[in-house]
């Protein structure tokens, strides 16, 4: 398990995208909108970890009232597994609150799912999984 990327929600993300890009010294070199998350991500490259820039392309997306209610910042941390289905049956048998039955389909081509802030000393853990 490694961390895969730092997830930060943003107001706007074209906004965003240049003030990270002037930031890293680096250009975003992924967009992806996930439409049945309402969300549009920007991907940049750091070391062996990457940064995704998330913002809302809906009003009552889960980032829009993310960001309406705790500002921008940090939303997730993301550690990447081997078996993200084994994984969570180990995490629900350790006690954590993970919060989607089975993975669903994230940005960059990942399987995706979240582990509860409160088990986690208030931060959201995503899981994924490359299905390259």
């Amino acid at each position: 398990m490694h961390i895969d990327h730092i997830g930060i929600a943003v107001e706007d993300i074209e906004k965003a995208v240049e003030t990270y890009e002037n930031l890293l010294d680096e250009e975003c070199y992924k967009r992806e909108v996930v439409e049945d998350q309402q969300v549009d991500t920007a991907f940049f490259k750091t070391g062996e970890s990457k940064v995704e820039l998330l913002g809302p392309t809906d009003p009552n997306s889960v980032i829009r009232k993310y960001v309406d209610k705790q500002g921008e910042g940090m939303h997730h941390v993301a550690f990447e597994v081997e078996d993200i289905h084994a994984e969570l049956d180990r995490l629900r048998d350790e006690g954590f609150t993970v919060l989607n039955e089975k993975p669903k389909q994230g940005a960059d081509n990942k399987l995706v799912a979240f582990v509860h802030p409160k088990d986690n000393h208030g931060v959201l853990v995503e899981l994924c999984q490359s299905q390259d």
